[in-house]
Formats: C-alpha cells, sequence, structure tokens
C-alpha cells in the first residue's frame, strides 16, 4: 500500500515547480522517488479549478524550513505496471472529476500483485490508467501559467532555466466502483456463531481490524465502513465480524418472540428492557447490535427506541427458508413464507429483489435462491453469469442484479445497451447476450 500526504498550499505565491504539458487539459502531479520520504504540496492554479500538485523529496523541503511537518514513509507495495520516467518521475493527469479537497489527508494506492492498482482518497476509488501523447511533457521549476503572467506586468524576456524531466506519457485517474466483493469473503472465512462457539477459542481462525481491511480492499475508507454496515457487520475485540446467518435469525427470533410477548408494537422497541430480558441467553451487544440491522434507533422522552423494519424482516425470513431448497413451488413458498413472518407483518415479493428469482415460464411457478452478492464483480462477467442463467431477461427482473454495477450518470438502461441486445417477446420487451454465453 502506497501512501501519498497532502498539505494544503499556506500561499498561493509558494515556490513550486510545474509541469508544462503541450497540448494536455488539467493539471499533472509528477512523483519523486518512490521509495524515500516524501511530501506533497498542493496549489490552485489562479482562475482555475484544477489543483496544481507537486511531489517534493525530503532534502527540497529541507531546504525550504519545512522541517516542521510530519513527514512519510512510504511502504512497500505492488507497483506492477507503474512506470517511471527518466527514473525519476511518473505524472498523472487530474481532471475536474477528481478534485480532491482543501485540506490535509492522505491518498493511498492499493492493490495486490495480482490486481490493478487504484488509487483511494478519503472517499472515493480511482482506476489509474497510463495514457501516451504525442507532445512531450517537460517538467519546469518555477513556470508559470498563462492565467499567472497575465496578472504580472512582465515583459518578453527571453529566460534560460532548467528541464527537471520529461515523458510522452501520464497517468489518468478515473472515478471507479469500489471493488468490494473481497471484504465478504475475508469476513466469511471466520463468520461469528455466538460466543460459545469453538471458532472463538481457535487462536490461528482469520480476524481483521479495520487496518487490515483497508490494506487489502481496493475502496476508500468511507466506502469500506459504509459495505460493512451492508453486510450487518460488527467489531467485537476489535475485529470485523459477519454474523452467521443461522446465529443471527436466533438473535432475531428472540428479539421478535420478546416483542410478541409483551406485547409491543414493532414501531417502539425499548431497547434497555430488551437487555434486560434477552441479556441471561445471549451477549447485551449481540442483541443491540440486531436491533440495528433491522431496525432504526430513535430516543423519545429520554428512552431509547428501535423502529423496527417489516421488509428486512420479511426478507430474512424469505431467505432462511429458500437457502436449503435449490426450488420452491412459488405457491408453497408464499404461503409458508406469511405463515413464518410475525404476526402483523405482511410479506411481498418486492422485498426479495436481489435476493431471489420467479421463474414464470415454469409450470408450476418456482422461486430460487439467487443473490446479488454472489454473482462476478466484473461487468462482462455479472451479464455473462446472468444470461447463462436465463437466456432471455425483463427489464424489471434483471435491474435489482445489475444496479450495483451503475457508476457515476450511468443507467441501469445505459447497461443494458452495452451488454444485451432488447427484442420484443409477446409485447415485452426482453433482454439476451451480446454474444455466445458457453
Amino acid at each position: 500500500m502506497l501512501c501519498l500526504m497532502f498539505f494544503p498550499a499556506v500561499c498561493t505565491k509558494m515556490p513550486c515547480s510545474a509541469i508544462c504539458p503541450l497540448g494536455l487539459y488539467g493539471s499533472v502531479l509528477p512523483i519523486f522517488s518512490y521509495f524515500s520520504l516524501m511530501r506533497l504540496w498542493v496549489g490552485r492554479l489562479c482562475g482555475s479549478h484544477l489543483a496544481q500538485c507537486l511531489l517534493c523529496g525530503i532534502h527540497l523541503c529541507a531546504s525550504r524550513g519545512q522541517r516542521q511537518h510530519q513527514n512519510l514513509i512510504l511502504s512497500s507495495v505492488s507497483l506492477e505496471g507503474l512506470r517511471t520516467v527518466s527514473n525519476e518521475n511518473v505524472y498523472w493527469n487530474v481532471n475536474k472529476s477528481c478534485i480532491f479537497p482543501p485540506f490535509c489527508y492522505s491518498l493511498v494506492i492499493r492493490g495486490d500483485k495480482d490486481e490493478q492498482a487504484v488509487l483511494c482518497s478519503k472517499d472515493k476509488t480511482y482506476d489509474l490508467k497510463i495514457a501516451d501523447t504525442s507532445n512531450m511533457l517537460l517538467f519546469i521549476p518555477g513556470c508559470k501559467t498563462p492565467d499567472q503572467l497575465k496578472k504580472e506586468d512582465s515583459h518578453c524576456n527571453i529566460i534560460h532555466t532548467e528541464i527537471f524531466g520529461f515523458s510522452n506519457n501520464y497517468w489518468e485517474l478515473r472515478r471507479c466502483r469500489p471493488k468490494l466483493k473481497k471484504l465478504k469473503k475475508l469476513l466469511m472465512e471466520n463468520p461469528y456463531e455466538g460466543p460459545d462457539s469453538q471458532k472463538e477459542k481457535d487462536s490461528n481462525s482469520s480476524k481483521y481490524t479495520t487496518e487490515d481491511l483497508l490494506d487489502q480492499i481496493q475502496a476508500s475508507e468511507e466506502e469500506i465502513m459504509t459495505q460493512l454496515q451492508v453486510l450487518n457487520a460488527c467489531e467485537i475485540g476489535g475485529y470485523w465480524r459477519i454474523l452467521e446467518f443461522d446465529y443471527e435469525m436466533k438473535l432475531l427470533n428472540h428479539v421478535t418472540q420478546l416483542v410478541d410477548s409483551e406485547s409491543w408494537s414493532f414501531s417502539k422497541v425499548p431497547l434497555n428492557t430488551c437487555l434486560q430480558e434477552l441479556g441471561p441467553l445471549e451477549p447485551e451487544e449481540m442483541i443491540e447490535h440486531c436491533l440495528k440491522c433491522y431496525g432504526k434507533k430513535y430516543v423519545d422522552e429520554g428512552e431509547v427506541y428501535f423502529e423496527l423494519d417489516a421488509d428486512k424482516i420479511c426478507r430474512a425470513t424469505a431467505q432462511m427458508l429458500l437457502q436449503n431448497a435449490v426450488k420452491f413451488n412459488l405457491a408453497e413458498f408464499q404461503e409458508v413464507w406469511q405463515q413464518s413472518v410475525p404476526e402483523g407483518m405482511m410479506t411481498s415479493l418486492d422485498q426479495l429483489k436481489g435476493l431471489a428469482l420467479v421463474d414464470r415460464h415454469s409450470r408450476p411457478e418456482i422461486i430460487f435462491l439467487l443473490k446479488v452478492d454472489d454473482l462476478p464483480e466484473d461487468n462482462q462477467e455479472r451479464f455473462n453469469s446472468l444470461f447463462s442463467l436465463r437466456e432471455k431477461w425483463t427489464e424489471e427482473d434483471i435491474a435489482p442484479y445489475i444496479q450495483d454495477l451503475c457508476g457515476e450518470k450511468q443507467t441501469i438502461g445505459a447497461l443494458l445497451t452495452k451488454y444485451s441486445r432488447s427484442s420484443m417477446q409477446n409485447g415485452v420487451k426482453v433482454y439476451n447476450s451480446r454474444r455466445p454465453i458457453s
């Protein structure tokens, strides 16, 4: 993992070298000597929203009296494919979509040896892609932009200056989806089955701290923390864990049975009473975690309550019923499902989007488990997997399984246009693969 520390420029008049790109848009970041102490000064071009950035070697910073700032030692990382220019510099092109906030924070290059490296800020992930240019890029100390020259009363004098470096290629930063599939894979190596599980006594079992996950997952810290919430993960003893599904359902069953026995409303479940009643059965932190996963916390007259989410509870119950069956008669499933949820909750197939798929062409109609989490992360592989499962899809059926592939300003319709062909079948638009599926 390669870390780059940003420091905001104190003054726009700071002495700073610049790139002189001919025919290039945006600003360029030159990187000096990867495995050394480095500092990144960030300044803004006058009249421009683009950041002009420079990584300076520690010897340069020291000569300018900047020793008081914390320096950063770069840790080892697989930089496969990342090439230096003149054995010293690599240039990055930063466009308007990659503007970074003007405060101190770090950028991290993440990736294992078998992965394409990505650049992560605090909350976003970017692809690193090399681009060639027919125009030579010159790195010139003290170079001024046209906007800066306009503000100065300078004459057209010939100036002799040193060219620090040059390049015919540069690296572009392009916003990309975080690669989060690996996160669940790591956490599922050792799901939490409860405090009495034999696995909890095994000190050699796989466990991951926040730092471990940041080191291995190709995503920003904010994106990783958001996905941990989606996975209903919790921190136990300093390690992030996913509850084993049967144990999670056991906790949920304790809560719903208590609500029923106490005749509480699902919209007002008192936390303290739950902990007192269920504490002897399960750890209090697990009971509270279950309430957070399946409800929304709020405070009323100084008392903490949870409003349980009927859709989430019905969805989890459906998963419990479907996980042990290859295929389920749809009519029978709907009847059993409704009988299995707490009294007062209503089931609906809309609650199962991205979890289960209904085949209405079979006789009788069937339903089976198909979790979007289990599908490939790559766009083309995702569509190949879906079209190998079913030759033709309606947009309503396929949408829940490709929604997470949509990037910024990208729609489901755009994805379908790129990876599938449309046709009409019995008056309904359906989509099939653009390429043969083996």
